[in-house]
C-alpha cells in the first residue's frame, strides 16, 4: 500500500516544512553577500526564462483551470494567465533588475562626541514566507523582488494554481542558478495540504517575516495562527468619494476604470460615495458608465433610480471583488470622511474633486495606506508605482505600508566605527 497513515503524513509535512526553512535559511545568507551584479543577473536571467517557457507555463495553467468549477469569474480571471500576462511578468521582473540596490545604503550617518562614527545602513529581513490565494503571478513579483532585496522566499500559493506556480518557481530557479546564486533562494511549498500553512506560521527558528495576501479568511488565519512576525495585505474595501465640485463627465470615466477595469483585484473601488448636491446629476451618467456592473444603493440613490437594488448595512463592509458596486449618498465632505472611515478597510480611497482644499482635507483626514485625487484606485499597485511589482499592499502601520516593493523588503543595522573608544 502506498497510502500514507495519518501521523506518518503529518510527520512528512512537518519535516518537509522544516526542511524548506533550513535550506531558505542558508540561501538567504549566501543571497545577502552576493553583489548587485549578481541580483540583477539573476532577475534577467529568470525574465528570459519567464519568456522562453511561456507555452509551458500557460499548459500548466490551464491544467489548473480544467481542475477548479463552481468559482465565480472574479476568482477564474485571477487564476488565469495569458501570453500578455506572462509577458507582463516577465516586463516586471526586468524592471525590478533595473531599479537601484536597495542593499548596502547609507540611511543615516552621524559621529558621537568621543569620536565614535556611526552608520544606519539597509540589509535583507532574511527569509520571507509568502501565502497567497489563486493568483500565479503572485509568486513571480514575490520571487523577484525577494531576490532584488537579498531575501530568500518560501511560496505557498493557492491550491489551484499549484501547477503554474511550479513553472514559475523553476524560471526563477533557473535565473538563480545562471547567477551563482543558491536556487534554494525561491522555494515552492509543493503540497495543498493546508497543515502545511499553519507550520510556516509557527516556524520562529527559520522564518522572519510572513506575509498573507488573500481574503479575510486568511488573513484571519495568520492572524490567530502566526507566531512569526507579519505584514498583513487586508481585503481592498475602497471608496471613491465624488465631491459636488466634481467634472462630471471626468468622474464617470473614473469610476468605470476604477471598478470595472479589473474586478477582481484589491485595487477595485467598492463603493462609490456621492454629493447630495450632484447626485441625481451623477448617478445616470455612473449607471451608463458602469454598464453591465449591479448598483447597490442607500434610499437616496434609489428614489434617483428606482431601478438599482436596494443596499444593506453589510453591502458597506463588502469587497465584492465583481461586477457589483455600492452607492452612499452624503450630505457634504464631512459626512463623506466619517463614513468612508467607517467602511474602509484601509487599503486606497480616492476623492474626486475639482475644489483643491477639499481633496486637501479629504487626503489628510483618510487614514488608508494610499490616498488619491482625481485618480482611479486601481493604480493602487507596486508597477504603477515604479517598484516594478510589489510584494502586496500593506494596510498596516509597521515596518511598511502602502505598495511593498523591494525597498520595503529590507531592515537594516548600525555600523559602529571607533578608534579604540572605552565607555567609562
Amino acid at each position: 500500500m502506498n497510502d500514507l497513515s495519518d501521523t506518518t503524513k503529518e510527520i512528512d509535512i512537518t519535516t518537509s516544512v522544516a526542511n524548506l526553512g533550513q535550506r531558505a535559511k542558508a540561501a538567504a545568507h549566501r543571497l545577502a553577500l552576493a553583489t548587485a551584479e549578481q541580483r540583477n543577473l539573476a532577475l534577467i536571467e529568470a525574465a528570459k526564462a519567464l519568456r522562453t517557457r511561456t507555452p509551458e507555463i500557460l499548459d500548466a495553467n490551464a491544467t489548473d483551470l480544467a481542475s477548479v468549477s463552481g468559482k465565480d469569474d472574479a476568482f477564474i480571471d485571477r487564476l488565469t494567465l495569458t501570453e500578455d500576462r506572462v509577458a507582463a511578468m516577465a516586463e516586471a521582473v526586468d524592471a525590478i533588475a533595473r531599479q537601484s540596490d536597495p542593499l548596502g545604503r547609507t540611511l543615516a550617518h552621524f559621529e558621537r562626541p568621543n569620536g565614535l562614527k556611526i552608520d544606519r545602513v539597509s540589509v535583507p529581513i532574511g527569509v520571507i514566507a509568502m501565502i497567497y490565494e489563486s493568483r500565479p503571478n503572485v509568486g513571480s513579483d514575490a520571487g523577484a523582488l525577494c531576490m532584488k532585496s537579498g531575501n530568500a522566499v518560501i511560496l505557498r500559493g493557492g491550491s489551484e494554481s499549484l501547477h503554474s506556480s511550479r513553472v514559475i518557481v523553476a524560471c526563477l530557479a533557473q535565473g538563480l542558478k545562471a547567477a551563482g546564486l543558491p536556487v534554494d533562494a525561491v522555494q515552492l511549498v509543493d503540497t495543498r495540504d493546508r497543515e502545511a500553512v499553519k507550520l510556516l506560521l509557527h516556524s520562529t527558528d527559520t522564518v522572519d517575516l510572513v506575509i498573507p495576501r488573500g481574503g479575510r479568511g486568511l488573513v484571519s488565519l495568520v492572524q490567530k495562527e502566526a507566531r512569526v512576525p507579519t505584514l498583513l495585505h487586508l481585503d481592498g474595501n475602497n471608496h471613491s468619494y465624488i465631491h459636488e465640485s466634481a467634472d462630471i463627465g471626468k468622474a464617470a470615466g473614473i469610476i468605470q476604470n476604477a471598478k470595472m477595469r479589473r474586478t477582481g483585484i484589491c485595487g477595485a473601488t467598492e463603493c462609490v460615495v456621492i454629493d447630495r448636491r450632484i447626485a441625481s446629476e451623477v448617478l445616470p451618467h455612473l449607471k451608463e458608465a458602469l454598464g453591465n456592473c449591479e448598483l447597490r444603493g442607500d434610499s437616496e440613490a434609489q428614489k434617483i433610480l428606482p431601478e438599482i437594488t436596494p443596499a444593506t448595512d453589510a453591502d458597506w463592509d463588502t469587497e465584492y471583488l465583481s461586477n457589483v458596486i455600492s452607492v452612499k449618498i452624503v450630505s457634504d465632505l464631512n459626512e463623506a470622511i466619517e463614513f468612508v472611515q467607517s467602511h474602509s478597510s484601509g487599503h486606497t480611497d480616492a476623492i474626486i474633486s475639482e475644489d483643491t482644499d477639499a481633496a486637501k482635507r479629504f487626503m489628510a483626514a483618510i487614514d488608508s495606506a494610499v490616498v488619491m485625487h482625481n485618480a482611479s484606485t486601481q493604480f493602487s499597485d507596486g508597477g504603477e508605482f515604479g517598484m516594478g511589482a510589489e510584494i502586496g499592499i500593506a494596510t498596516g502601520k509597521m515596518h511598511a505600508r502602502g505598495p511593498v516593493g523591494a525597498e520595503q523588503l529590507t531592515s537594516f543595522k548600525y555600523l559602529v566605527f571607533g578608534n579604540g573608544q572605552k565607555r567609562p
